[in-house]
């Protein structure tokens, strides 16, 4: 029944026929390079189809232009969705690029948004108006606008009350017809009726044969009480009368097999800004769900449910608490609960509430309810990290299934049982069950080898099915039907239900070509076929679930590849070359090695995002480590010798660069990357700065602190009009009567990062044995801190130094600014306004709070631009490869374009090139602007 991997990894040749309707509707927007088609062949869910080709359409007129042409359209944004609804063997069509737009709307009462803009995103807009969505699904980091509409989403908190469906209040619907309907246009029915005669009759009729058969409006009433996802939102038939209501809330949950939603505007709820929460431990599940009803009864905004097996990954998070961490788990099951108020005498009374209520349950461990923001941060990361936390320690080679259903609350704890029994009965061991428990949503989840344990996934699929059903639940409550439970819709719904979903769907797209054999299917076995099965690769990577959290994070996402598709094009090449296709083995290893390691910025962001905290770039370190032949290690080698001589010279050339006619300057360097290569030799530019200022040794007796200057002080002068980092630095802790020691021999010190960057190790050990010894002398055997000056190269140093006998510790210029320096300066005269661009590494090393406090000292109103994000200089990589930082920075240097700022700031030399190459606005150094500020 199901196709086997290898099978699978033939890349066919797509149809020259539909590539040439595509190029006649809407030409320049295919991409057919088997990198792409397989890149984006993998989502989140459990099935793996390679699409015949990408598009990438820039507007909705050219989608509604591929509509018209009658092409098999499948469209895709965030691959978040676990279900199968986001790929496919025919078209598919990348919304997420450029479809990001967000407009606040009444003081953030009503969001504008498009379908590839990411949940959180919005949120952050929407946060400066104390408001927010209300759908609040687990991958909120990752999933987008697109997915959520398309899934009907909710989550934690929102329940039925405040999903897609019901903050929905129009959109924009592009119909298979390439007719276009904004449901907000006061004509919307009248428009509707006259360009789509047959839909808008039909959706009458519709409506009038739910309405008129009793058992159809019981049953839809009951299904529709639970979260449901299950087929198409019948729903829509009760609540609603005319025709473009009816239609706008069909679409949601329709999973693009309807339409496509260009543009929705989605009513906002109120984002509360305090919480208390606790962790309730159970001695078992259905002690757990035995105190259901006193716990709803007391109004908390969510209860989640995490069983025995669940709270054994939790221990294993490192933002686990003493508690969860000295458990002794066995059958314990615990909840979750949060309140949520936005003023504090309501949560206090919540609070109260909780505390005469807590010990009457029947509790495993102290329980108590905390406003402490970090532990209920720690708490929620866990819990919406846990789906892929489970599947990342999976035995390797298998593949993770989350399903998700649900059932009146009363029944939930019969289900939990039920489950039980057919993981035993299957032989799924260390499956985990969490969920929405308040809602009566259970998630689950399975490791599964498809290519030898098919006939139990299938046996196992049909007694869950059974068990679900029988107790008057819904086979999807959260993720949708996809290609997962397509075969059960009719067995859910009846004969009569299902047949109006067919004819819903005829209605709508009379072609069937949105989204093919999703959501309703005549194939009973479609949930077996085309099934992912998971090729073990490389340590490093082996763990990815396929998530996409990584996605919005990566500064390449838009250029070339994501972590995501790195990885699994580690595995399309693995499967190639286990299945004898050394042509296509070929192919990706060619374009692979642009594609996802020469840009990639290994700026470690994707491991902030990802639950199993997977850093992609570390397997791009290790595979240009691979390509350095020994010329290039010895070369490297002999530079980390002789660091000082050579960012002399690097200096010098830069000054002479300068100098020379910039025709020549650039016409020499790309001369010479013609003959060495992109990614050996940088372009120089007109924009670049001179060469900086050597760093020399300052002795102090009783020194507060070790000062190691960035070398990118010696290679680039300072930003027009400033000091430079080195001189702001020295010059505030001279004001604030603070002694800075710089080692002897810095300008043979180095952060490491030319080194590791590349793979170069060897050169690297050089640099850190050459560090060591340095600091543990400069720091009087660890007596007192190293900082420096460059947020990259105080992530560097702590690398070097890690585990160091003596320890070193080491701390960021503007930490230890924001620490010791600001309480000794004198008040600052402070700018208007202030653009500041934080980087990767400040963002790693837990350095925002101390950036805003330095920020806020030195303008009256910082702003960190929309679209900010890593931009991807990178060390050198923005020098081998500016469309790079170009593709990295669009979204944040336009914002930074619709305001005037009175100054430019970042915590990192390369960034401030990067940013100022693409604004072109002058960039600083924080501190340079704190130095001018407090200048007496």
């Amino acid at each position: 029944m199901s196709v086997t991997h290898s099978e699978k990894q033939r890349l066919t040749a797509p149809d020259p026929a539909v590539l040439a309707a595509v190029e006649a509707a809407v030409p320049g927007i295919t991409r057919t390079r088997a990198t792409d088609r397989l890149g984006m062949a993998h989502d989140a869910s459990h099935y793996l189809l390679t699409p015949q080709a990408v598009l990438v359409p820039e507007s909705a007129e050219q989608v509604a232009a591929l509509m018209r042409a009658g092409l098999p359209l499948t469209f895709r944004s965030g691959g978040t969705s676990l279900s199968g609804q986001g790929v496919s063997e025919h078209l598919l069509v990348d919304t997420r690029r450029h479809f990001r737009g967000i407009e606040v709307l009444d003081g953030g009462a009503r969001v504008r948004v498009q379908p590839g803009a990411v949940l959180r995103q919005v949120n952050a807009r929407l946060a400066a108006h104390g408001r927010k969505l209300g759908p609040d699904p687990a991958s909120e980091s990752a999933c987008t606008i697109g997915g959520v509409v398309a899934n009907n989403s909710s989550g934690m908190t929102c329940g039925t009350h405040a999903n897609t469906y019901r903050t929905l209040e129009s959109l924009v619907l592009v119909l298979p017809s390439g007719t276009v309907v904004d449901t907000a246009a006061p004509d919307a029915d009248a428009r509707l009726r006259a360009l789509e005669p047959e839909l808008a009759q039909g959706l009458e009729r519709l409506r009038d044969r739910v309405r008129g058969n009793p058992e159809s409006v019981r049953r839809v009433t009951a299904q529709f009480a639970l979260k449901n996802t299950m087929g198409y939102g019948l729903n829509s038939f009760l609540d609603h009368d005319t025709p473009a209501q009816i239609l706008a809330h069909l679409a949601i949950g329709s999973e693009g097999t309807l339409g496509f939603v260009a543009q929705a505007v989605l009513r906002t709820v109120p984002a509360h800004r305090l919480a208390a929460t606790g962790l309730l431990v159970f001695p078992t599940l259905r002690r757990a769900m035995a105190a259901m009803p006193q716990l709803v009864s007391a109004g908390p905004a969510a209860v989640e449910l995490l069983d025995a097996e669940s709270l054994r990954v939790a221990q294993r998070d490192p933002k686990a608490d003493d508690v969860l961490r000295t458990l002794t788990v066995r059958d314990h099951a615990a909840l979750l609960v949060e309140w949520q108020e936005s003023d504090p005498e309501p949560l206090a009374e919540h609070e109260r509430t909780a505390e005469r209520l807590f010990p009457t349950l029947d509790l495993a461990a102290p329980a108590r309810l905390s406003r402490d923001a970090g532990g209920r941060a720690a708490l929620w990361h866990i819990r919406k990290g846990l789906y892929a936390s489970v599947a990342g320690a999976r035995p390797s080679g298998t593949t993770a299934l989350l399903e998700d259903v649900a059932v009146p609350v009363p029944v939930l704890a019969d289900l939990c049982d039920d489950l039980a029994g057919l993981f035993a009965k299957h032989s799924y061991e260390r499956s985990v069950i969490f969920g929405h428990a308040k809602d009566g949503n259970l998630h689950f989840m399975l490791n599964e080898r498809f290519d030898t344990d098919l006939e139990r996934y299938a046996d196992f699929t049909e007694d869950m099915v059974a068990a679900v059903l029988d107790r008057g639940g819904t086979l999807k409550a959260e993720h949708g039907t996809g290609r997962v439970m397509a075969p059960f819709v009719r067995r859910q719904y009846g004969d009569e239900l299902f047949e109006v979903m067919r004819e819903v769907k005829r209605l709508c797209d009379p072609a069937g070509t949105l989204n093919p054999g999703v959501v309703l299917t005549d194939d009973p076995h479609a949930h077996l076929r085309d099934l992912k099965s998971v090729v073990t690769v490389e340590p490093e990577v082996d763990r990815c679930v396929e998530c996409g959290y990584c996605e919005p994070v990566c500064p390449s996402r838009d250029l070339t590849t994501t972590p995501r598709q790195r990885i699994v094009l580690r595995r399309e090449l693995a499967a190639a070359r286990e299945a004898g296709d050394h042509a296509l083995a070929e192919r990706l290893e060619e374009e692979y090695g642009y594609d996802a390691v020469d840009t990639c910025a290994v700026d470690g962001m994707c491991a902030t995002a990802c639950p199993v905290l997977i850093n992609t770039g570390d397997l791009t370190k290790r595979l240009r480590e691979e390509r350095h032949g020994r010329a290039a290690r010895a070369g490297w080698k002999s530079a980390a010798k002789h660091w000082n001589g050579v960012t002399r010279a690097l200096d010098l050339a830069l000054d002479a660069a300068a100098a020379a006619p910039a025709s020549l300057a650039e016409g020499a360097s790309r001369a010479a990357r013609a003959v060495a290569g992109q990614d050996a030799v940088p372009q120089w530019s007109r924009d670049l700065p001179r060469g900086g200022t050597p760093r020399r040794p300052a002795p102090a007796e009783d020194a507060d602190a070790v000062f190691v200057p960035s070398c990118l002080n010696t290679l680039f002068a300072p930003a027009e009009g400033g000091p430079g980092a080195m001189a702001a630095l020295l010059s505030l802790a001279e004001r604030a009567g603070v002694r800075l020691r710089v080692p002897d021999g810095i300008g043979s010190l180095c952060c490491g990062t030319p080194w590791s960057s590349k793979g170069l190790t060897d050169g690297y050990e050089v640099m850190r044995r050459r560090v060591r010894d340095a600091l543990a002398t400069a720091t009087d055997g660890g007596r007192i801190p190293v900082v420096s000056d460059a947020a990259s190269c105080t992530e560097g140093f702590e690398r070097l130094t890690a585990a160091a006998s003596p320890a070193v510790r080491v701390l960021d210029a503007v930490a230890f600014t924001a620490e010791h320096l600001l309480p000794r300066l004198p008040e600052a005269r402070r700018l208007p306004s202030l653009a500041l661009h934080p980087t990767c590494s400040s963002t790693r090393l837990g350095l925002d709070a101390a950036i805003t406090r330095v920020a806020e000292t030195v303008a009256e109103r910082v702003v960190v631009p929309d679209g900010w994000q890593c931009c991807a200089f990178a060390g050198d990589r923005g020098l081998l490869h500016p469309e790079l930082t170009a593709s990295a920075t669009r979204a944040e240097a336009a914002a930074v374009a619709r305001e005037d700022f009175a100054a430019h700031a970042s915590v990192n030399r390369t960034c401030e090139l990067g940013l100022t190459r693409a604004t072109g606005r002058p960039y600083h150094h924080l501190l340079e602007l704190l130095d001018r500020v407090t200048t007496p």
